[in-house]
């Protein structure tokens, strides 16, 4: 299969240029040329297939064509090894769990499968691969989980200086190995743009056999389509749901937008942010204005120049009209996120992250008006991560610490300061 940038969809590269070089050079991102729904055979029998085997299905879609049947299995296996289960809170509302894997959030379903399709792509090269990320929170820690000693990388995260949870720094700083943070003195907007010109700069892309694992890489997206249908089929039959998601850079939403298209029946879709609601506006008015990110208590979420917004427009071909047609967009603060985590604990007995909890209120707020939907709420991240927020609200000690994340605070922290500027971080990258 070949893939186009969404500025050009005349420029075509195949799958290892796609997935490798992660940016195309006019600054688009790539897409599939074509993704054909999946079958008549598949849908018949969806519902009573494993995780794993919904998953190779689904990768086989995206990248059957390059790679085979075998190697892809082996791949799919290897992420899927922790399930996503959903959870009922009442009538018509759901919470899909995805910090089952090991660093407790939904990043790990896309970087497990990206360092296996990189590795691969990869074989019989001996070149260092350098993998660059910028991080709002959980994918700087799923990345370096996913990539943490194997051979033949180096893996550079980006972090806004002081707008991550403090377990959150520790994921992406105290593993050390070929794992290197840099601590930017920005906002995860400035830390995408440093990413995005070491892309664009080809001659120092191909010297320093550059990567990307943010999900502007394709190979991040397409495992996060393999839980959407999975938590579908936990419905009863007949039932379409409403995915109703937590966006920051809005991979994840864009990773449901890609299921519906290999013919998974959506109700609807509910992009639910915070403070930083570029796209929940342009839902609204049709006019898309980034701007500077707002800090807030969902940092994940903390992004005001969403980078997957083109791939959006791109599956609705531009049309306004038709996005909104299947995407509401909402917006919450800060207290109303902290009312709803005390809330659903009080009601439910359900600990709910701070991202998960703009979910929540959008999904109730949908409810309200579609009295008759199911909403599916992602729940992108296990709320022990988070304990200045969950303290606060619960108390402490209400929300026990799995021993994986627990195991990470008496370790040092180990970051390079970094400005904003491209040139320093050019002349840093040539001399690591």
């Amino acid at each position: 299969m070949l893939y186009h940038s969404t500025n050009n969809p005349s420029y075509r590269v195949d799958l290892k240029e796609a997935i490798l070089r992660s940016l195309p050079p006019d600054n688009g991102l790539y897409m599939p040329d074509s993704l054909s729904v999946l079958g008549d055979e598949f849908w018949k029998i969806w519902r009573h297939l494993s995780f794993q085997e919904i998953g190779f299905a689904v990768a086989d879609a995206f990248f059957g064509s390059d790679v085979p049947p075998d190697a892809l299995r082996e791949m799919v296996e290897g992420t899927l090894t922790f399930d996503a289960p959903l959870v009922t809170l009442g009538p018509g509302d759901h919470v899909l769990e995805l910090f089952h894997g090991p660093t407790l959030a939904f990043k790990d379903f896309g970087a497990r499968f990206m360092a296996r399709l990189m590795a691969w792509l990869t074989r019989g090269d001996d070149r260092m691969l350098t993998v660059l990320v910028a991080t709002s929170g959980d994918t700087g820690g799923a990345v370096a989980s996913a990539f943490h000693n194997v051979p033949g990388t180096r893996v550079v995260i980006l972090y806004p200086k002081g707008k991550v949870s403090g377990l959150q720094e520790k994921q992406l700083t105290a593993l050390g190995g070929n794992i290197t943070a840099l601590e930017v003195d920005g906002s995860f907007d400035d830390c995408q743009a440093l990413v995005k010109s070491a892309f664009l700069d080809r001659e120092l892309s191909a010297n320093l056999n550059l990567t990307s694992a943010n999900s502007i890489n394709l190979a991040r997206l397409a495992p996060q389509a393999f839980y959407y249908i999975h938590a579908a089929r936990q419905l009863p039959e007949g039932v379409p749901p409403v995915f109703v998601v937590p966006s920051g850079n809005f991979g994840n939403l864009t990773a449901g937008l890609l299921a519906m298209r290999l013919g998974l029946p959506v109700a609807h879709f509910v992009a639910a942010t915070n403070l930083n609601d570029v796209v929940p506006e342009f839902l609204r008015t049709g006019t898309y204005t980034p701007r500077p990110s707002t800090a807030t208590i969902s940092n994940a979420m903390d992004v005001g120049a969403p980078s997957n917004f083109v791939r959006m427009q791109a599956l609705f071909g531009g049309s306004w009209e038709d996005m909104k047609s299947r995407i509401n967009g909402m917006w919450f603060d800060d207290d109303q996120t902290r009312a709803a985590i005390r809330e659903v604990k009080s009601i439910h007995d359900y600990e709910i992250d701070p991202h998960g909890a703009i979910g929540w209120l959008a999904a109730r707020a949908w409810r309200a008006q579609h009295p008759c939907s199911s909403t599916i709420t992602l729940e992108t991240a296990h709320p022990a991560k988070f304990p200045d927020v969950m303290e606060v609200e619960l108390g402490p000690g209400a929300v026990e610490v799995p021993e994986r994340l627990a195991v990470l605070a008496s370790r040092e922290k180990v970051a390079i300061p970094m400005t904003t500027d491209k040139t320093a971080f050019r002349e840093w990258l040539v001399d690591m």
